[in-house]
């Protein structure tokens, strides 16, 4: 998959989660000023990812993220994850595993 691509795709994928955890643990339709820093952080280390192909942050060696920011994604991730393996959205879940 090109990098492009795979930029967009994590890009829908991060947002949607992020949607769900905020949702869910701070009650209200529109995302919060934390979860709202979180996303577009989030983006931006998407968008200047140096490695082509992109890989999965997950499976990444860099770690370009902050600590307090990887901790972050990685309960948001693991949150929504399981919130959408309840309600049978495994599209979503698939691209986060593969």
């Amino acid at each position: 998959m090109k990098k492009e691509k795979r930029v967009v795709k994590d890009a829908k994928v991060l947002t949607a989660f992020i949607k769900v955890y905020c949702r869910e643990n701070h009650g209200g339709q529109e995302l919060c000023d934390d979860c709202r820093g979180v996303l577009e952080y989030a983006l931006r280390r998407n968008e200047k990812c140096p490695l082509d192909p992109k890989p999965k942050c997950k499976d990444c060696k860099i770690h370009c993220y902050k600590p307090e920011m990887r901790e972050k994604i990685r309960r948001i991730m693991k949150f929504s994850g399981i919130w959408y393996i309840k309600r049978g959205r495994l599209d979503w879940v698939w691209h986060y595993f593969f």
